[in-house]
């Protein structure tokens, strides 16, 4: 088995483009939530979202790409060009047969069907684009981004709810740490704010309705939360074998080294109430990795700052853990960057390998009125500075799917 390290990551979020920007954003406790700009959210009950500000694809793809195809291909590529950038791999003497690419999203090209379906109703099929179905379908980010660079690996895409990047990094990981592929491009991405998503969320009565203070409305772990913000964005990061990483000098962010996934088996949207499944895939996680619970120094929570989640994660949490579950400290990046969906599990990773590399714990902002029911220590509203060796990172999905990355600070001799 092999050592798999991160040694390339590139982001887009409503709290910053690129890595450097995105870091400062969260560890300065900095906000992406605003007003919906897309499209005029007066009609819906939640009218707020988590926009990416100043996108300019141009700036690394052509004009063909930009007009065949729906936004989140857009984000998925941009953003695998800047991992590929960071991570010093120089692609001409790369064994194209040994790369991969496992890609995620929750939804997919959501635009894309309803600008289609306008033209459907209003003008007849005949209006209807030629790429109507490959901006759609969730797979087209993983074979557009091999198509770009010639990647012949394993190539396909995952679609698991929230919890979808975090699915396709697990398994990435795997196909490395096996021998399978030498280098995976993984992550997610999700372009979803428009009036048919934010209606369908509406309806499922998922959304914050904090409309009057958009950056004060995602709160995980806040007694007075009331649902999550939808966001867009992505992640890539680079997963590569220790040994070939270190051969060609590459920058090391750090090192994942488990993956545990499960089900509810309960609900189309809630979580298990049990807490045993989600708990599952916890340790599972940590048993893949050979961790141990004293050695968890973090967890980058699912945190959606919907009433159900942040206490279902709290018993989770104590479930693992038992009373050394209120010494670790925990945070929820989507207090700021709002729920990326199927991408917010690669964004979160990227967040946590940033920490375990600079030992800061970033915040769980907008923590202002604690609940009894939630009583860990969820580094409010301040980034805390501390020496973190292993972190967990959960996901968990409408359909009951759970997923937790395990990662570890890099250090050769560990």
């Amino acid at each position: 088995m092999h050592r798999v390290v991160i040694t390339g990551v590139g982001v887009v979020t409503p709290v910053g483009i690129g890595t450097q920007e995105f870091w400062k954003a969260l560890k300065n406790g900095k906000n992406g939530i605003t007003r919906i700009t897309k499209f005029d959210p007066s009609p819906f009950k939640s009218q707020i979202a988590g926009e990416v500000k100043g996108f300019e694809p141009s700036k690394n793809l052509d004009f063909k790409e930009i007009k065949r195809y729906d936004l989140f291909t857009l984000f998925a590529l941009y953003t695998t060009i800047e991992a590929i950038e960071d991570s010093g791999l120089d692609i001409e003497s790369l064994d194209m047969d040994r790369v991969g690419v496992i890609y995620a999203s929750g939804i997919g090209g959501e635009n894309t069907w309803e600008v289609e379906h306008t033209k459907l109703l209003e003008k007849g099929p005949g209006k209807v684009s030629p790429f109507f179905i490959p901006s759609l379908i969730i797979n087209m980010a993983a074979g557009k981004i091999a198509m770009k660079f010639g990647f012949k690996g394993i190539n396909y895409g995952i679609v698991s709810a929230c919890s979808s990047s975090g699915h396709a990094l697990g398994e990435a990981f795997r196909k490395v740490r096996t021998g399978e592929m030498d280098i995976m491009v993984a992550g997610g991405s999700e372009a979803p704010i428009g009036p048919l998503a934010v209606a369908g969320f509406c309806a499922a009565r998922s959304l914050s309705t904090r409309n009057d203070e958009p950056e004060k409305a995602s709160r995980p772990f806040d007694k007075n939360r009331d649902g999550f913000i939808m966001s867009e964005g992505s992640g890539t990061l680079i997963l590569e074998k220790l040994e070939s990483a270190k051969k060609r000098g590459a920058p090391i962010y750090g090192e994942i080294v488990g993956y545990g996934a499960s089900n509810d088996a309960f609900h189309i949207t809630a979580p298990n109430e049990t807490g045993e499944p989600q708990a599952m895939a916890m340790k599972r996680a940590m048993e893949d990795g050979n961790i141990k619970k004293e050695e968890i120094d973090y967890i980058n929570a699912h945190g959606t700052s919907t009433i159900l989640n942040d206490k279902i994660e709290t018993k989770v949490i104590k479930k693992v853990f038992g009373e050394r579950a209120y010494e670790i400290n925990i945070s929820s990046s989507k207090s700021m960057t709002g729920h990326l969906l199927g991408a917010t599990s690669a964004v979160e990773a990227i967040a946590c390998v940033l920490s375990l590399r600079d030992g800061i714990i970033t915040p769980t902002t907008n923590y202002e009125t604690p609940d009894e029911e939630c009583d860990l220590n969820y580094t409010p509203n301040e980034a805390v500075k501390k020496d973190i060796r292993v972190a967990l990172s959960n996901s968990f999905g409408f359909g009951g799917h759970n997923v937790t990355l395990a990662f570890k600070k890099y250090e050769e001799s560990s």
